[in-house]
């Protein structure tokens, strides 16, 4: 039995426009639904835990705040990282550090991180700003993170990733409340 000329031309036509179909349909579905997305990273509460402070070396003066951080991944991926640490700092100097443990956020959903983050007095009194600041109640402090890990796409594309974020965040010690400001970036 041989295959026609005709039959093959046919094949090989119907074969190169399934073969269209399949890119411009997948290159459409990336660029409008697959398309990476920003995470938006909130930061839900900041709690004075304690405030303890030495009368006879002022530099003895320790603050523990408890954060929880919410991040919400709008991607039809997960994202998994890798362990880090946050970084707080108030007005350039780092006055804290939180570890981060290694987890990951499903796809279109929202993960709660909490921790609790211990400011190094010393490190906050030396700044001449510190009293000032404190004669108005409120705290600004400035937290930074960087997660390192892997977007995952219908669990079979992985794609490296760095999600950057910032967050300017006030503490109102009077009130025992705070808000604060977030904005971040992935980077693939």
């Amino acid at each position: 039995m041989t295959i026609s000329r005709r039959t093959l031309k046919i094949c090989c036509a119907v074969t190169t426009v399934l073969l269209i179909i399949i890119i411009v349909t997948a290159v459409t579905l990336y660029y409008t639904l697959f398309k990476p997305k920003q995470p938006i990273i909130t930061t839900q509460e900041v709690t004075l835990n304690s405030f303890t402070i030495n009368v006879f070396d002022i530099t003895d003066t320790n603050i523990t705040l408890g954060v929880t951080v919410s991040v919400k991944n709008p991607n039809y991926g997960g994202f998994k990282y890798e362990k880090s640490t946050a970084y707080m700092s108030y007005r350039g100097d780092v006055v804290a550090e939180a570890p981060l443990l290694e987890d990951s956020i499903p796809a279109r959903g929202q993960r709660n991180i909490s921790t609790t983050v211990l400011v190094v007095g010393k490190r906050l009194i030396t700044n001449s700003n510190f009293l000032k600041d404190m004669e108005s109640n409120v705290l600004n402090l400035t937290s930074s993170t960087t997660l390192k890990g892997k977007a995952i796409v219908l669990k079979v594309f992985k794609k490296e990733a760095t999600s950057y974020s910032t967050c300017d965040i006030s503490i109102n010690f009077v009130d025992n409340n705070s808000t604060s400001i977030c904005k971040s970036k992935v980077k693939f």
